[in-house]
């Protein structure tokens, strides 16, 4: 198990953050009404730089020397996700149960155990920690 648990989390982070790309790029309503409640009339921007943001996250995580950067990268995007539903969009999202936030959280905490079980890879530091 320990082996393909790793494996099991980047999974998990980019099957999420990938689906999610639909939506974004092909702006759909659905997508487009959560970024105009997060950044306004720049929501195209929020919008489709995230969702370059997270495309580039999660080919990165399956680089075996650059998964730290791809881990790094999804923390810091899902932080957002997650700071947006706390603060702007609620936990619940256009009826959606809580599932966007849900899968937010996931994907963190994934990104982050992944971020953690790489950091000897980060330059500079990852020896250090």
């Amino acid at each position: 198990m320990k082996k393909y648990f790793p494996l099991i989390l980047k999974l998990i982070a980019a099957v999420i953050m990938l689906q999610t790309l639909f939506f974004k790029f092909t702006g759909a309503q659905e997508s487009i009404n959560l970024f105009t409640k997060l950044a306004g009339e720049n929501e195209a921007y929020l919008r489709v730089g995230t969702g370059v943001l997270e495309l580039i996250a999660s080919i990165l995580l399956f680089i075996p020397k650059k998964t730290w950067l791809g881990a790094g990268l999804t923390v810091g995007l899902m932080s957002g996700a997650v700071m947006g539903h706390l603060t702007k969009l609620g936990i619940e999202h256009n009826g959606d149960g809580g599932t966007l936030f849900y899968a937010a959280v996931l994907v963190l905490i994934s990104g982050a155990i992944l971020l953690f079980i790489n950091r000897k890879d980060i330059p500079l530091i990852g020896n250090k920690i």
